[in-house]
This record gives C-alpha cells, structure tokens and sequence, in this order.
C-alpha cells in the first residue's frame, strides 16, 4: 500500500537515485586520484601530473557536489509529496471514522499519527533513497576499489563483514520492539497533553495542576525510558563495529607495509585503501543508522496503514433526498447499547414525531435523552429496530443526504478559529449576510455582536475562548438556525441562557420555522413547557408522553421534577 504513494512520485526518486549514484561514484574516484598523485607525481616529482591530476579532482569533486545537491531536492520533493498525500489521506479517513471508532483509536493516538508517524515515513523515505544507495554503494564500492588495488585488502574486509551485519542484526532485532513502545508512549503523551490543554480551567478551578504535573511527568517519563532503551542498544553497537574496522585499518598496514618493502606496491596505493578503509567505516555506520530510521518508519507505516484501511462502520445507504419530503421522524422498537457498555441505554422506543411538531424530550441524567437524539443523524447505529424519516430507514440514506436534512446544536458550543460570520455560516457557506444576521436575531445574538468593534468580522479564538458561555450558544443557535434543514435538534443548547433569553429564541424559532421539526432536549422544564408534546426518558424507556397540563396529572416523574424546579427558582 506504501508503494501506491511512491508510484505517484516514483520518477522523482529514480532521478534522486541517479544523482545520488553519480555522487558515491565521483567520491570513489578519489583516492585513487590521491594515489595517482603520490605514487607518479611526488615520489617521480612531476610537477605537471600533480596540477593536472589535482585539477581533476576539483572537477569530480564539483561533480559529485552538484549530484548531491540535485539528489537532495528531488529527494525532499517527493517524500514531502509522500507525507502530503498519506496526511490527506489519514485525515480524509478520519472524518469517516464512527464514535467508536474514534473512543477506540484515541485523539491522541490519531494526532500522533497524522504528525509523527508520517514525519517518520518521510524519514525512511528520504534515508532510503539517499543514505542506502549512497552508503551501500560506498561499502561495496570501497571493497571493490581496495581488492583492485591489492586482492588482499579486498579479502580482509570481506572476511570482517559478515560479522559486522551479525552484531548490527543481533542490535536491530533487539531494538525493534521499543519502536513500538515508543510510538505508543508518545500517544499517551500528546493525549494527556491535549486534554489538559482542554481542561485547563477545570483543573485550575480544581487545584489539579500538581496532580496533572505527576499524571504528566509519568508518561513522559515512560516515553523517555523507551528512548534510552534504544539509545543503549545502538551505544554498544558503535564501539564493536569502530573495533572492527580499526582492525581491516591495521591488516591493511600491515600487509602493505610487506608490499611496500618488497615492492609490488607503492605508497600511495596502501594510502588509497587506507582512505577507502575510512569510507567503508563512514558507510557501515551510516547503514546503522539508516536502519534504525527504517524500522522506527515501519512500524509508523503499520500503525498509519491501520487508519488509512480502516472502514467506516457506519457506511452510505442508496438513497438521496427524495422530492416532497415530509419532514416525519419515526422510532420503531429502537433498543441501543455502546460498544463498551453492558446495559442497554435505550430500550424499545417508540415514537412518531411529525413535520412542524416542537418534541421536548425530559429526563433524568443517564436517561438516554442525548443518546435518543445522537441516533438520527446516526452518529451511532441502533442495536436492534430501526429509525425511519419519511417512511425509509435512515440507513437506506446517504449520510451526506441525511445529515443535511438535520440541523444540530449542542450544549457544548464547538466554534472554530474564523471569524463570528464564518462560524454562522459553517453549515451554509453560500448564506448572506442578511440570512445570517437573520439567524443571529432568532437566536438573540445581533446584539452582543453588533455592539463588538469588527462586529460579524470579530475573530473567534480557539475554542470560543474569547467569549462567553451563553455567547457561544447563542453562536451555535444561529448556526443550527441558518441551515435549511427539516430537523433542528437542540440538546440542552440552552443551558447558559437565562428564561427570558431562551424564551425568546424559542418564540422566535417558531415564527421564523414554523414548518420546521424541533426536537429539544432540556434539562429544564421551562424550556419545552410550550413544546407541542412532551415525553419523559426514565431508564432508556418512555415513562410518559403529552402536553404539559396532561403530564402534571399524570405523570409522578414529570411533578417531581416540575416540583423540585420550582422549588429551586423559589429559593432563588
């Protein structure tokens, strides 16, 4: 699957490979111009050889330089281009995932991913092309031009080799396993560091940040023993291999102090293998370290390739809009647990919500009130029965097609960095600005808007930092509002609104939307006691369904929260 993003770029890194091949051979080219120079030009004193010869190798050696340089662009071209492509990709994948699916890889595992871990693949790209053609070239390369020079020195380095893979395998197969470990060390890293980041004011309101310091310092403290595993292992693999090469070093004086002697070789021959004996040392090391980058950058490919082929669990039906949409919602024997949990959180709802029809939906905490309304734009998948609108199951829908039909706010705002009239417009990119500032007086938010310096214009800080609690909702209430959609659900949306603010964005939503199906869950009573029907949630069942004035006569559960309520404002 790798090789599907190295296709796309894959003349740029043969031409990389190239440009790198022509390096490694002007750089083997000269020691054996040094020993031309040695042994015919100072040694027989010709004077015309050594300016000649030395002329020579400045040009290989600009050669080699521009071969180097072309390499290094095209190399950086295209495992950028890799990492570009593989990023998209990850990310592209990553808004399909489901809830579950994105509970059981984590936020901070997939940013480690969609950062570190395609880094690591543009390394081993990059270390690839450049450092196994240039170093494996060289090694071998090395040992070709030495066995030319004298078969001896050829021979010895090839007797030393073998042992010399043998150590850096035993190194590598031992250093492997703490890649991993790492990978996964620095997920727990990024995603303490993320919620913390979130959590600040909950954990400065709490007097946390000791507690969170610690919680911190542990999985840092984890991520760094990995490091030093690893750092450890190839600490002792240095030394063994810098002892066997300064051993060929020390045959090869040997034996060419013999030849010297005896004169089958000259000076500047035992010179040349000496400095290709360094090169060899150079290469072999580098090949440690390249190694090293391949099965950090593997193990980073596998734990990409498992986003990039996971499939989307809650996938496209056939079905696009249909013409004369009606507008109705209905639950049929619906029954829902999470993955992760036991107990069924809905169980057997029925319910038939029709076109224009306000629904509240009341309850205690842990009733299923916001998993009810989760289930329509199927951000979750029912367990057992079905949910249709208009008559066809919401899985026979597009998501695409069923989730423009829904409109959605929540109680927690998310608003992204843009500004305030971006923020609005986020579910209609193609609104006005009249349509817009429409849906911000529905939602009472013209106001506080319009009194700021840059008005519609004012930039939103990450997160809605620079706003209020009920700034934020009323923001995301204008947003909910603007987008034509059949179904608006507000899930406790209001909640930092005061009575008189959300009564009237109620009141407005009706006049403006009257056509629109309004399902609104709350948390208090006042805010859906105008709703056209009223059911209450009690243990993921429907415990009771009508108007207010029915559900005070009937219902035990409705009075006691109606009562405790009032009680409360009372006190206030």
């Amino acid at each position: 699957m790798l090789f599907s993003y190295i296709r796309r770029y894959l003349h740029l890194f043969i031409i990389a490979a190239l440009c790198m091949t022509l390096e490694v051979f002007m750089d083997l080219l000269q020691p054996n111009l040094i020993r031309i120079i040695v042994d015919q030009g100072v040694l027989m004193g010709n004077v015309q050889l050594i300016v000649r010869t030395g002329t020579i190798m400045l040009l290989v050696t600009f050669i080699g330089a521009l071969g180097g340089s072309a390499n290094n662009v095209f190399v950086h071209i295209s495992s950028q281009g890799v990492g570009n492509s593989i990023r998209k990709d990850a990310f592209s994948r990553i808004m399909t995932f489901s809830f579950p699916q994105m509970d059981r890889m984590g936020a901070g595992s997939l940013v480690t991913r969609v950062t570190n871990d395609i880094t690591q693949i543009q390394n081993l790209l990059s270390v690839f092309v450049r450092s196994i053609i240039r170093n494996g070239f060289m090694v071998f390369g090395a040992i070709f031009f030495m066995y030319r020079l004298y078969p001896g020195f050829g021979l010895t380095v090839l007797a030393v080799l073998p042992f010399m893979f043998l150590v850096m395998g035993i190194c590598l197969s031992r250093a492997n396993p703490y890649f991993d470990k790492l990978q996964r060390s620095l997920d727990q890293v990024n995603t303490i560091l993320q919620e913390d980041i979130t959590g600040l004011r909950i954990i400065k309101a709490c007097v946390k940040e000791l507690y969170e310091k610690v919680r911190f310092n542990k999985a840092n403290d984890e991520l760094i023993r990995n490091q030093l595993k690893i750092i450890v292992i190839f600490a002792f693999l240095n030394p063994v291999l810098n002892s066997m090469i300064y051993l060929i070093t020390a045959a090869i004086l040997v034996m060419g102090s013999y030849q010297v002697g005896s004169g089958a070789l000259m000076p500047g021959a035992v010179m040349a293998a000496l400095t290709y004996s360094m090169r060899l040392l150079h290469g072999v090391l580098m090949v440690v370290m390249i190694f090293q980058n391949i099965s950090r950058g593997l193990v980073s490919w596998h734990r990409l390739r498992e986003v990039l082929t996971a499939e989307p669990e809650i996938k496209d039906g056939p079905r696009s809009d249909g013409d004369g949409s009606r507008g109705e919602l209905e639950f049929r024997n619906v029954s829902f647990s999470y993955p992760t949990g036991e107990r069924a959180i809905l169980d057997r709802i029925d319910l038939v919500v029709h076109r224009g029809e306000t629904l509240g939906i009341l309850g205690a905490t842990g009733s299923g009130k916001s998993t009810l309304v989760n289930l329509i734009p199927r951000f979750y998948d029912v367990s057992s029965g079905e949910i249709l609108i208009d008559g066809v199951n919401i899985k026979e829908y597009r998501l695409e097609s069923l989730r423009s039909r829904i409109s959605l706010a929540l109680q927690k705002s998310e608003l992204f960095t843009l500004s305030i009239r971006e923020n609005i417009s986020w579910g209609d990119r193609s609104a006005s600005l009249s349509e817009i500032e429409e849906s911000a007086r529905i939602a009472q938010a013209s106001e506080f808007i319009e009194r700021l310096e840059k008005g519609y214009e004012t930039q939103v800080e990450e997160r809605g930092m620079s706003l209020s609690g009920g700034q934020k909702q009323r923001i995301a209430l204008a947003r909910a509002t603007l987008k034509k959609a059949e179904f608006i659900i507000i899930d406790d949306a209001t909640s930092a609104l005061d009575l008189r603010t959300e009564a009237d964005f109620f009141a407005a939503l009706s006049k403006a939307r009257p056509d629109v199906t309004k399902i609104i869950v709350a948390q208090r009573i006042a805010s859906i006691l105008n709703a056209d029907r009223i059911i209450v949630l009690d243990g993921g069942r429907i415990a009771a369904s009508g108007r207010h004035s029915e559900l005070m006569e009937k219902s035990e559960i409705y009075q006691d929260i109606y009562y405790s309520q009032l009680g409360k404002e009372e006190l206030v």
